[in-house]
């Protein structure tokens, strides 16, 4: 069902797809992000010294969950011809391999300007364990 500017309501809630993070699914972002960090790829650096991280294996880029955050509010915005305009994000938790993600909004508020429609949302990416690893602000521009 499309969504309408006037239809929605504060409380209302997205669901997106869920993500199972795999190897292959990190290196693949490494290879579209062009970010080659041995926090997602090496094993054996992630063992050492490095920062001190105490991850105990590579990690998914955090990235990848404002991927996911984005294809949810699109897939749930474009059909009603709005346009994800604004993320804010930080991440809470490493993601490893094995791991199955879920992005989720709730509507926070909506507003008008003389321009533009404006639906605020706040985001959140869980793990299987319901753990929030993501969380942030969107903001989806709806038309006059």
């Amino acid at each position: 069902m499309t969504v309408t500017f006037e239809s929605l309501n504060a409380g209302d809630t997205i669901e997106g797809p869920g993500f199972a993070v795999s190897r292959d699914s990190i290196r693949l972002f490494c290879d579209a992000s062009l970010d080659y960090n041995p926090l997602h790829l090496d094993d054996d650096y992630m063992k050492g010294s490095f920062g001190k991280t105490q991850f105990g294996g590579v990690i998914m880029h955090g990235m990848n969950n404002f991927g996911l955050i984005s294809r949810m509010i699109t897939d749930w915005a474009y059909p009603a011809g709005a346009i994800h305009r604004r993320l804010e994000t930080r991440w809470l938790k490493p993601v490893r391999p094995g791991d199955t993600i879920r992005p989720s909004g709730i509507i926070k508020a909506k507003q008008v300007t003389a321009k533009s429609r404006w639906v605020v949302i706040d985001v959140v990416v869980r793990n299987q364990n319901e753990e929030g690893v993501a969380t942030g602000e969107a903001m989806v521009e709806f038309p006059l």
